[in-house]
């Protein structure tokens, strides 16, 4: 008895148990179908042969293409497609979007399969066209673009691609690609604003806005672009140097700059090239390193690397001022004296307010004019420190070299040579004259420098004779016998 009624009593435990699963088993089925049911009621509705819900669903699909909500819109037209395949405008508007997306092989399939269901519908064939074009024109600016035709391939994307694909990325982020390589960087940042104002997490777009800045010498703003985009994706390759690259050439260019400050020149040279050698592309940047660094030639002194470095700065901005003055400092360096004059009067002519600029323009004029005279110093083959002495043992070597009676060959060479050697002892023989030829002073009766002249041969060579103390031992033989001739010193 006590066996029967434990049997009973476990039969109706399962009992309840089984009931229990199935009624779950209820619940869960009912939720499911209710789910498909909102979820796909709007869609379905649409097939069910009332035109008024198609219609419904295609203007839906319409509003959210306006607001750029393709996404949500593929959605719509996948779910209507599923739910009834032979909904033909679904594939239309679907191939449509696809297209404007330049998702062109997806896109080709969608109009095919419209055609097969709506054979020969203009629209359709003319928009399959239309697609073919901007496949084969985004292609070809692709193609132009790495063969460096920057130009023919923005108008590929401007004339047809976009026309056709208004929303294609690809297009638009090649579009920025093109204005960055032909230097428009302006027109970068408003394109690549378009983009991030419907993207707003665009990675390319945001490191092409940070280079276009970059390229501007807007540095800070540049790094911002690039820090934005590592935060989203902090191992993206092209973001992680772009933004290294740039730290690294400020730190090179302050090194540069701190050198310079505390007095130690020439580490700041080797600063400033390395700084230049990072990127040469940078063009808003590297005219002021170039400037820099011609400053830094100049105070030590290397005028023909200081001229290079300022020339290289002026290629980049020919209206840059102090580069314009540098160069000429650089030139008065080199003694190129009217390539100073030429460039220093360009920089007075466009800061006349600048009054050291017109000193030193008056300085390259001295200058100038000193060079176009008689340098008295190396006809005499002496150095400008050189001590009267000097001058004297100089003066006597040449004059008796020169003599015409030692060179009855050349004897209208000799005299000239002759002349020029007296003339040069006339002035830096006498201190007077000398301080004079050296502070750039004109003075007129300056040996061969003046008008009047100095003739050691009187109306005629031979009639000159010069005194010597104590003769030429010996004689010269031929024109110089015994101590006939002499120098008075």
């Amino acid at each position: 008895m006590r066996e029967i009624l434990s049997l009973s009593i476990f039969s109706s435990a399962m009992d309840a148990v089984a009931w229990r699963g199935l009624g779950y088993t209820v619940f869960i089925l009912h939720f499911v179908l209710l789910c498909q049911f909102l979820l796909l009621q709007p869609l379905v509705s649409a097939l069910d042969g009332k035109a008024g819900n198609a219609a419904d669903l295609f203007e839906r699909v319409s509003q959210s293409v306006k607001v750029k909500h393709y996404s949500e819109v593929l959605n719509d037209l996948n779910a209507a497609i599923e739910a009834d395949p032979s909904l033909s405008e679904a594939y239309f508007h679907r191939a449509s979007i696809l297209r404007q997306l330049c998702r062109y092989e997806e896109s080709e399939k969608n109009y095919k399969r419209f055609l097969e269901l709506k054979p020969r519908n203009s629209v359709a064939e003319k928009e399959l066209s239309q697609l073919h074009q901007a496949e084969s024109a985004l292609e070809t600016a692709f193609s132009l673009f790495d063969s460096g035709e920057y130009g023919k391939a923005l108008e590929y994307i401007d004339k047809v691609v976009l026309v056709f694909s208004p929303a294609c990325a690809k297009a638009k982020l090649l579009k920025v690609r093109l204005l960055l390589a032909a230097k428009d960087y302006i027109g970068g940042i408003s394109e690549t604003g378009y983009i991030l104002k419907e993207d707003e997490n665009n990675l390319e777009a945001l490191l092409l806005r940070g280079r276009a800045y970059y390229y501007l010498a807007d540095h800070d703003v540049a790094q911002r672009h690039y820090q934005k985009g590592l935060r989203l994706d902090p191992e993206h390759g092209e973001l992680k140097r772009a933004y290294f690259g740039l730290k690294n050439l400020l730190k090179k260019t302050k090194s540069a700059e701190d050198n310079v400050n505390k007095g130690k020149l020439r580490l700041a040279v080797e600063d400033f090239k390395g700084a230049l050698a990072l990127d040469p592309n940078h063009l808003a940047h590297n005219v002021h390193l170039h400037l820099g660094l011609c400053k830094v030639l100049v105070k030590l002194g290397r005028g023909k690397d200081a001229l290079s470095s300022c020339s290289e700065a002026l290629n980049i901005d020919g209206e840059l001022t102090e580069a314009l003055v540098q160069r000429g400092e650089a030139k008065l360096l080199t003694e190129d004296w009217e390539g100073a004059v030429e460039d220093l009067k360009a920089a007075a002519q466009k800061s006349p307010q600048d009054t050291s600029i017109r000193e030193a323009l008056m300085r390259a004029e001295k200058a100038l004019k000193m060079s176009q005279r008689k340098d008295w110093y190396k006809i005499l083959g002496v150095s400008k420190t050189a001590s009267i002495s000097e001058i004297k043992r100089a003066y006597k070597k040449l004059a008796l070299q020169w003599h015409p009676d030692k060179n009855v060959d050349n004897r209208e060479e000799a005299e000239a040579k002759f002349r020029e050697i007296a003339a040069a002892y006339e002035v830096l023989g006498d201190e007077e004259k000398r301080t004079r030829y050296d502070r750039g002073e004109d003075i007129e009766d300056m040996g061969m420098g003046g008008g009047g002249g100095f003739n050691p041969f009187g109306a005629g060579g031979q009639q000159f004779t010069f005194h010597f103390e104590g003769g030429f031992p010996g004689g010269f033989g031929g024109g110089f016998p015994g101590g006939g001739f002499g120098f008075q010193f």
